[in-house]
This record gives structure tokens, C-alpha cells and sequence, in this order.
């Protein structure tokens, strides 16, 4: 999950994912008016709701539709009223992706340290004489 802080300085918090709802806390507003959005779509029965012995904090759960489970990878987004980002989550389902983010991470990785050491020996290489 991507906390987010925005202007007026409310702040999500991911709590957990259980029996296919997410859950968080938002605090830093006094009338939380969430939308959510999956692939495009309107997410339905997102209830935002105060915590009674904590006052300024919001329960937050988002069900997550069986139609947004599928192969591959879904990214939640969820925005206040006035269209400003809190955060998001992704499900990723299925089978392994050749493109798994580890793997590219590990490949520029990899890349990166492969052109350092021909930089470097270009350097040594085109050095003038006595330095």
C-alpha cells in the first residue's frame, strides 16, 4: 500500500486485507468522502466510518470485487471527494509473470553494475599518460 498525505494533511493507512476487503485508516479530515477505482471502474460499498474512541480517525474498507480478481495484476486507487490521491493497492493473481518487478529490478541491477565496469575501463583506457 502507497500512504498517502494530502493537502489539508489527511493520511491512509493500510491495515490489512481480510475475507476479500481491504482495510485502513484515514486520519487528518473531518468528512471522509472516498471513491475507488479498479481498471476504471467504480468500486462499490466503500464505507468510511469514525473510530469511536479515537477521535479524527476513520475507518476505512473496500471490498474487493470477484470481477477484479483475475490474471495478472489490479491496481486499486483511491482519491478523496476533491480527486486528490490517498493511495492505492495491487492484487497480483495467476500464474508467475515473466515481468515480475523483482526480476526486472535484479536484471537493471545488473545492467547498471555491467556499465560501471565499462565505464571504468574506458576511463583507465583514454586517461592521457601521467595523470
Amino acid at each position: 500500500m502507497d500512504g498517502g498525505r494530502i493537502r489539508g494533511g489527511a493520511e491512509l493507512t493500510q491495515t490489512r486485507i481480510r475475507a476479500g476487503v481491504w482495510e485502513g485508516m484515514l486520519t487528518g479530515t473531518a468528512n471522509p468522502n472516498l471513491s475507488v477505482t479498479a481498471n476504471g471502474e467504480a468500486v462499490a460499498g466503500v464505507s468510511v466510518a469514525p473510530v469511536t474512541d479515537a477521535p479524527g480517525v476513520h475507518a476505512v474498507r473496500i471490498p474487493i470485487p470477484a470481477a477484479a480478481i483475475s490474471e495478472g495484476i489490479t491496481t486499486f486507487l483511491i482519491q478523496d471527494d476533491a480527486g486528490h490521491r490517498l493511495g492505492h493497492f495491487t492484487l497480483a493473481a495467476g500464474l508467475p509473470l515473466d515481468e515480475d518487478l523483482r526480476a526486472e529490478v535484479d536484471l537493471l541491477r545488473a545492467e547498471l553494475d555491467m556499465l560501471k565496469r565499462a565505464f571504468r575501463r574506458h576511463c583507465l583506457e583514454t586517461m592521457p599518460p601521467g595523470r
